[in-house]
C-alpha cells in the first residue's frame, strides 16, 4: 500500500504541480486548499505525511501543523513557503515539522524530503516497537525468575491484561480441586469467580487463545498457560474490542513465561517438600516438626503433641534383621496416618520414635486419639505382605498447649517424659504429661 500524503496549499498551480510530482513517485495524494478542508481530511483518516504551505488564506500553516500533531502525533510534516527566513524555519521545527522547503521546490527536492520524512517515521516506529519488545522481554525474564507465587501471578496477569489493552482479568490455575482463581486485576472475588465459571467449558481442550462469549454481554479472551502440552492455568481477559493479532501474540509470549515461572515454583515446592520428608517413611521429619510447632503456637489455638515409641523394637531387628525392621517402621507410619486427620502432622522423630501434632485438640480429645493409635498398632499384623506377621506395641505420651505448656521445647519434653513413664511401667500404654515426671535418660529399645 503506497504512503499517503495530505497536500495543503491555497494556490491551484502549486497543488497541481506538487501532487503530480508525488503521484508520479508512487505516493497516494489528497489535496486541500485551506485549513478547514485539511482538518476535515485529517479527522476522517490518517496520513503518513502532511505537506503544507506556511501562508494560507484563513490561518497560519504552522497553526494547522500544531492541530494536526494533536490529532496524530505520529504523522510526519513538511513545510513549504516562499519566505526564506530563519525564524520561520525555527517555528516550523518547534511546531513539529521534519523538514523545511523554500519555493520554488524541484521534484527531486520534494521527493527526497518526503522520503526523509517517511524514513524518519519508519525509524521511529521501529524504535518504538523495539522498545516495546525490550520491555516485553524484560518483563518475561522477571516472570521466569520470580520465586514468589503471589508476585508471579500479579506481574503476569498485569502484563497479559496490558498487552491486550484491557483493564481487568482473572488468572486461574489447575489444582487437585479443579481450576481455581489465584489472581485478580480490576475485579473483586465474586466477579472473578463468575468470569472463571463462564470459561469452565473451555478448559479440557484449551491449548491456544480462544474467545468466549459472556452471558452478560461482550466476550473474553482465554490464554492458556502451558507446560508443554499440560495446562497449568489460563488468563481470562474481558475485552471491549477485538485485540490486534500482534497484541495476542505478545500476550501469548507473556503466558509462556508465566508457565515457566509456575513450573519453576512447582519444582521448588517439590524440592522443599523433600527437605521436610523422612527418607525412609516419607513422613515429615524433625525440621518440619519445628515449623509446625511454631505455626500452631502462633495460631493461639489449642493443640496436643503425642510422643510415640515402639516397645522392644530392638528385638524385631535382632530376630528378623534390619531390613525387615525398616519395612516395619514404614508400615507403622501408615498406621499412624490412618488414625489421625489430614490436618494433623505425623513425624518420624528418629529411630523407632514418632511424633503427632493434633491441631485444635485438647488433652481430653487427644487421649482418645492416642488410645486409638495404641490399639491399632497392637492389633495390626505387620509385614503380612512379607509373610512375616510381626506384632508390636507402642508407648505414647501426650502433652497439650496451653494446658501443660506454651513453650515449644517444653511441650515436646513433657510429652517425651510421659512416653518414658509408660516405657518404665508395663509399656503398651498412654500417659498424660505431668511436670513431676523425671527427665528422659538415654533411649531404650
Amino acid at each position: 500500500m503506497p504512503s499517503s500524503v495530505l497536500l495543503v496549499d491555497d494556490e491551484r498551480f502549486a497543488r497541481t504541480v506538487y501532487s503530480d510530482y508525488l503521484r508520479g513517485a508512487g505516493y497516494e495524494v489528497q489535496v486541500a486548499e485551506d485549513v478547514d478542508a485539511a482538518l476535515t481530511s485529517l479527522r476522517a483518516r490518517r496520513f503518513d505525511v502532511l505537506l503544507t504551505d506556511v501562508i494560507l488564506p484563513d490561518a497560519d500553516g504552522l497553526e494547522l501543523l500544531a492541530q494536526a500533531k494533536q490529532l496524530d502525533p505520529g504523522m510526519e510534516a513538511l513545510v513549504i513557503t516562499a519566505l526564506d527566513r530563519v525564524d520561520t524555519a525555527v517555528r516550523a521545527m518547534k511546531t513539529g515539522a521534519s523538514d523545511y522547503l523554500v519555493k520554488p521546490v524541484t521534484p527531486e527536492a520534494l521527493h527526497l524530503a518526503v522520503q526523509r520524512c517517511l524514513s524518519t517515521r519508519a525509524l521511529l516506529a521501529e524504535n518504538k516497537a523495539l522498545r516495546s519488545h525490550v520491555r516485553l522481554f524484560e518483563t518475561c525474564q522477571r516472570l521466569a525468575a520470580t520465586l514468589e507465587h503471589e508476585k508471579l501471578v500479579s506481574m503476569g496477569l498485569a502484563a497479559v491484561v496490558g498487552e491486550l489493552g484491557a483493564s481487568a482479568g482473572v488468572l486461574v490455575e489447575r489444582t487437585h480441586a479443579g481450576m481455581v482463581v489465584t489472581g485478580l486485576l480490576g475485579l473483586d472475588q465474586e466477579h472473578g469467580e463468575a468470569l472463571r465459571a463462564e470459561a469452565d467449558h473451555a478448559w479440557p481442550g484449551l491449548r491456544a487463545p480462544q474467545r468466549v462469549d459472556l452471558a452478560r454481554g461482550g466476550h473474553a479472551f482465554l490464554l492458556p498457560i502451558l507446560d508443554g502440552s499440560r495446562l497449568l492455568g489460563a488468563a481470562v481477559v474481558p475485552t471491549a474490542a477485538e485485540p490486534e493479532e500482534e497484541a495476542v501474540h505478545s500476550a501469548e509470549f507473556v503466558c509462556s513465561h508465566l508457565g515457566l515461572g509456575l513450573r519453576t515454583l512447582g519444582h521448588l515446592r517439590q524440592v522443599e517438600s523433600l527437605a521436610y520428608l523422612d527418607d525412609l517413611t516419607r513422613l515429615y521429619n524433625t525440621r518440619f516438626l519445628d515449623m509446625a510447632l511454631d505455626r500452631e503456637i502462633r495460631s493461639g489455638r489449642p493443640f496436643t503433641v503425642l510422643f510415640l515409641d515402639l516397645d522392644h523394637f530392638k528385638g524385631v531387628n535382632d530376630q528378623h534383621g534390619h531390613l525387615v525392621g525398616s519395612k516395619l517402621l514404614v508400615e507403622v507410619g501408615r498406621v499412624l496416618k490412618s488414625c489421625v486427620r489430614d490436618d494433623d502432622v505425623v513425624v518420624r522423630y528418629g529411630g523407632d520414635e514418632y511424633v503427632a501434632v493434633l491441631v485444635g485438640i485438647d488433652s481430653g480429645g487427644a487421649l482418645k486419639v492416642a488410645e486409638r493409635i495404641r490399639r491399632s498398632v497392637e492389633d495390626h499384623s505387620f509385614l503380612a505382605d512379607e509373610n512375616q506377621r510381626v506384632h508390636i506395641t507402642c508407648s505414647i505420651g501426650l502433652a497439650s498447649v496451653p494446658e501443660h505448656s506454651s513453650e515449644k521445647a517444653e511441650i515436646l519434653d513433657l510429652a517425651d517424659r510421659a512416653m518414658y513413664r509408660g516405657k518404665r511401667s508395663n509399656r503398651n500404654v498412654v500417659y498424660i504429661a505431668s511436670r513431676d515426671l523425671p527427665p528422659v535418660p538415654a533411649r531404650e529399645g
